[in-house]
């Protein structure tokens, strides 16, 4: 059984007129007349008919389309839209008093699209005006490009294209253009301009129920804005097969609807229908670009994407292409004030990627290579042996790591913290061993690169960290108080954006209690490598208390105390048995030598 969509509307008669209540108490460079419901007219706030002394920019039609037309009344672009009902031309006598309203001595053009209804209800107010003694002009834009050339007087519909065309205007009319002039803009603009809409399922009209006509796996092409047929109804296809197709039939050389040919420049607006997220609006935004580059041979001088003139609820796009030259262009560009006119846009378009940069130390050092040395001194073996030592506990401790962490995380500490340490033991036979700070760096780059999850993002900013501390000495050797400076470094930064401290049942409850260990050994001048060992004792007690502790951050905040109490951090006791493995490396080592 088929239910009406679910909208937020408790008068399907009253849309039009609430709409507009929202958008001019929303933007208070708008305002209508007081002639609701009957007469449903936004215009400029700023604009007086007796004293007004530039040509007003007019346009309209049915609801249903927003945010045309009422979306682009502003300064440098229209001075009134006359809304009328969903998918209804407004009657005469509002399209008349909305002339009347912000016409001065200058005249006003009307833009229409072509549909039969706007064309005999703005041509008989233009008429009406007239005889009052306004001048008035009218360009009708039929922009359509879905169907074959008509043989009777309908014509091709309007569509998205017209906005352009309300730019164009509007911005030659602000420049104090005559009415003969801005006319004549707008004509060129649009007889410049082609598009074709491709829709995904059918708007819903307020208060009804949507139409399954396409269904599930079927897709439109050419469909009108009001709904209605469009050239063929087609099985769903990958938006690339669709993109080419659209582009394809609006600049066929047998239609001929834009002219243009290969070496020209264009304009490509990228028109969402209502309910099409702006994610695949810009999806179909950057692969219509090169297809207009490579496939048609077209220089794109100005992308606008977004959602300008829509179908209601419509799933769906369309695409406008119009011809580009410098006075187009700088139209295009001019400053408007029409709320939902793309900003951001104006000027030449830069390359659309360009080169990562590098720090500021790689390039500056890029005459070193960074790589393993020749060889390798004392210090660079003993950093060596500790790296190996840690990377290998890791290894050996990824199963306990799985197992404590499928009861208070996710079950996967071992396996995240396993592909780490076998990324480091690869890249370290490139490691300039030598320079202890840019080791340092290059282990945070293989986390970085290699492990993934939270604990790779704690573990880089912990390397990275170390390594500007260490990278303020400007000697390569680093002494035993430089390194417990750099450990309490990666301390405060991974406590700094990771949240946690001391307590929390985190990696830091082995960690603290290994710095502060350290720096009190070192402080009363015990051998560093002694400290070193006597640290890790410290971290590994500091591990196996976090069974006593209630998690504060990470996936254990959820799990009860009961279970908790039952195993160690992972995180912890990965965190103490590197750092323990590498503590017994350096002594081992140092002992050797």
């Amino acid at each position: 059984m088929a239910f009406p969509a679910k909208k937020l509307i408790d008068d399907p008669n009253n849309v039009a007129t609430e709409f507009i209540d929202g958008l001019v108490e929303t933007y208070p460079g708008l305002q209508y007349l007081d002639g609701f419901p009957q007469m449903k007219i936004v215009l400029r706030a700023d604009v007086a008919y007796a004293t007004y002394d530039k040509v007003a920019v007019i346009s309209g039609g049915g609801s249903g389309h927003e945010p045309s037309h009422a979306g682009f009344v502003g300064e440098g672009m229209l001075t009134a839209a006359i809304c009328g009902d969903v998918f209804a031309s407004p009657p005469v006598d509002s399209i008349l008093a909305g002339i009347r309203a912000v016409t001065g001595p200058m005249g006003c053009l009307l833009i229409v699209k072509n549909y039969t209804g706007d064309r005999l209800n703005f041509g008989l107010a233009a008429e009406q005006a007239k005889s009052e003694g306004y001048k008035v002009e009218t360009v009708v834009v039929g922009d359509d490009c879905a169907l074959p050339p008509p043989r009777g007087i309908a014509g091709r519909r309007g569509l998205a294209g017209t906005v352009l065309v309300h730019k164009v205007a509007g911005a030659a009319a602000a420049a104090g253009l005559s009415l003969a002039d801005v006319a004549a803009e707008a004509k060129s603009a649009s007889e410049k301009v082609g598009t074709m809409g491709v829709a995904l399922t059918l708007c819903t009209l307020p208060g009804q129920v949507t139409s399954d006509r396409l269904g599930p796996t079927k897709m439109e092409l050419g469909l009108g804005i009001h709904g209605e047929p469009g050239a063929a109804v087609v099985d769903l296809q990958p938006v690339d097969v669709v993109i080419s197709h659209v582009l394809k039939e609006i600049l066929s050389t047998e239609t001929n609807y834009v002219p243009i040919t290969r070496g020209g420049r264009v304009v490509l607006l990228v028109n969402g229908l209502g309910s099409t997220p702006l994610m695949e609006l810009m999806i179909v935004a950057g692969k219509a670009v090169p297809k207009l580059q490579l496939e048609h041979g077209l220089a794109v001088d100005r992308v606008y994407t977004g959602s300008f003139m829509t179908s209601i609820d419509m799933t769906g796009f369309s695409i406008s292409i119009m011809s580009a030259d410098p006075p187009i262009l700088q139209r295009l560009d001019a400053a408007t004030k029409a709320p939902y006119w793309p900003v951001a846009v104006d000027g030449n378009r830069p390359p659309a990627k360009i080169p990562i940069p590098l720090p500021s130390s790689r390039l500056a050092k890029s005459d070193e290579p960074r790589s393993r040395p020749l060889q390798i001194n004392e210090q660079g073996q003993i950093l060596e042996a500790a790296i190996e030592a840690a990377a290998n506990a890791i290894l050996n401790l990824k199963d306990s790591l799985n197992e404590w962490d499928s009861k208070v995380g996710d079950g996967d500490c071992g396996s995240t913290m396993y592909r780490g340490a076998k990324a480091i033991l690869e890249d370290i036979k490139t490691y300039p061993l030598n320079d202890a700070a840019e080791t340092v760096s290059e282990i945070g780059s293989t986390i970085g690169r290699a492990m993934g999850g939270t604990s790779g993002i704690i573990y880089t900013i912990f390397f990275k960290a170390a390594y500007t501390q260490l990278k303020a000495s400007p000697h390569s050797d680093v002494t035993s108080k430089q390194w417990a400076e750099a450990l309490t470094a990666s301390i405060a930064a991974v406590s700094k954006y990771g949240g946690a401290s001391a307590g929390y049942r985190t990696l830091l409850d082995a960690l603290i209690p290994a710095s502060l260990v350290l720096q009190e050994k070192l402080d009363i001048g015990n051998d560093p490598s002694t400290a070193f060992v006597l640290s890790s004792e410290a971290a590994l007690a500091g591990a196996e208390s976090t069974k006593h502790m209630q998690a504060q951050a990470g996936r254990s905040t959820y799990v009860s105390a009961e279970i908790l109490s039952s195993v160690p951090d992972p995180g912890a006791m990965a965190a103490a048995s590197w750092y323990r493995a590498a503590a017994l490396a350096v002594k081992e080592k140092k002992y050797k030598s």
